[in-house]
């Protein structure tokens, strides 16, 4: 079975998740879907992506570990955040 693929519309949509967790004066436009999350590109930190894991995993069913070895892949940027949920959520 193959994952759907990211929309337009679930990035968006993760994308407001992002901006509403962390508080971010953007538009959901302004969130470059292959900038890096963490440091350069959106410039999160490391409390930031603490708080997006908790977004995320509360609104799609997914378990994101501290101390996964994958968070730099998870956290690259949107799209591989979006690729992420879509492959692994639960809802």
């Amino acid at each position: 079975m193959t994952n759907p693929p990211v929309t337009t519309e679930f990035r968006n949509e993760v994308a407001e998740a992002i901006i509403a967790a962390l508080n971010l004066d953007l538009a959901i436009g302004e969130i470059d879907p292959e900038a890096p999350l963490y440091g350069d590109g959106l410039g999160l930190d490391s409390i930031d992506i603490l708080e997006v894991a908790l977004v995320t995993s509360k609104k799609y069913g997914l378990q994101i570990k501290a101390d996964s070895p994958d968070n730099a892949k998870i956290f690259k940027s949107l799209n591989s955040l979006c690729e992420y949920i879509v492959t692994n959520r639960t809802k």
